[in-house]
């Protein structure tokens, strides 16, 4: 069978043998469902891109248990990393730090730098504990999805996307349904390069000073390209007022297009309701990308969200959706 429960120890020491063996395993996270190879085999790590259909010079996060792990793939961690750690981890944040060498090559796209993050979901906690018993230091895992697709939330999405023969551990649907802030720390001064649930302005609190803005001395880091997670359909962002004056004047029987929207008529029958909290937001908003998918639409409005830093996370997904 394709997706086996999380919950119990069956179905994380059939993962845990399979990813000990080179072999590929979806795991649930807080933030997205990961695809998971153990990161000090490039061959199994190979098997992600190759699966993924991601260019093999775009690097992944590589998941670990703690800090003390953290240590086997790092250089080094300078103050921001072990500020950012002590704060976030286990959590949604992910930093990338100068790289020990000869470690997580393929998984680092053999860049001097790595980028690494401690989850919090007890699923991926356990099966990382069980992989650290049968001699994996760590899971080299991107999102379990095509290279620049909608992520997945639930175990049912990596199914339907990646085929039958993988398996895929169900730990329900994600908590953040984005994916994690990604801070490079392998500077003088941190960057945020992917804003996520935790607020820029959280992450500075730890680090006790400003993040930078990324430029071209930054590393290359996941899900930061300009168009990303993209559904199939034609994602486009407009205004409230553009999203209301464009519902008045087209018929309700329309086909082809579906609206995502706060401020629109609750009851217009192509408007799914976007909520009014970011959280709930990034929750949903993978998995109305997809079910609009489902449907066959080819047009997506979404209503583009305030401005402000709570919804920044939410905006970087929707600006990259609409860029493809």
């Amino acid at each position: 069978m394709t997706i086996v429960s999380g919950a119990g120890s069956a179905g994380i020491e059939q993962a845990a043998q399979r990813l000990a063996a080179g072999g590929l395993v979806a795991l649930p996270t807080e933030t997205v469902y990961g695809l998971a190879a153990r990161a000090d085999d490039d061959t199994a790590v190979a098997a992600i891109f190759a699966a993924k259909g991601r260019p093999a010079d775009h690097p992944l996060i590589v998941h670990v248990r703690s800090r003390d792990e953290a240590l086997g793939f790092a250089a080094g961690l300078n103050d921001a990393a072990e500020r950012l750690i002590a704060a976030f981890w286990p959590g949604p944040v992910t930093v990338i730090v100068p790289r020990a060498p000869g470690r997580a090559d393929a998984a680092a796209a053999r860049l001097p730098t790595l980028a690494l993050r401690c989850p919090a979901h007890p699923v991926a906690r356990a099966l990382l504990e069980r992989c650290a018993q049968l001699g994996v230091p760590g899971l080299a895992a991107p999102s379990a999805n095509r290279f620049g697709h909608v992520s997945p939330t639930t175990a049912q999405h990596v199914a339907d996307e990646l085929g039958d023969e993988l398996l895929v551990l169900d730990g329900g649907a994600c908590e953040h349904g984005i994916e994690s802030a990604i801070v490079d720390c392998s500077g003088a001064a941190p960057a945020l390069l992917r804003p996520g649930v935790v607020s820029r302005e959280r992450l500075e609190q730890a680090l006790g000073a400003a993040l930078r803005e990324p430029d071209e001395r930054s590393p290359g880091a996941p899900g930061t390209l300009e168009s990303h997670y993209a559904p199939r359909a034609t994602l486009r962002l407009m205004s409230a007022a553009e999203v209301k004056s464009a519902l008045q004047v087209l018929p309700a029987s329309i086909q082809g297009l579906a609206v995502y929207s706060r401020s629109a008529p609750r009851r217009h029958p192509l408007v799914q309701v976007m909520p009014d909290d970011p959280r709930a937001v990034a929750r949903e908003l993978f998995a109305v990308l997809r079910a609009f998918d489902a449907r066959g639409v080819k047009l997506i409005w979404v209503e583009q969200p305030p401005d402000t830093p709570e919804w920044e996370g939410v905006n970087d997904r929707l600006q990259r959706a609409a860029a493809h």
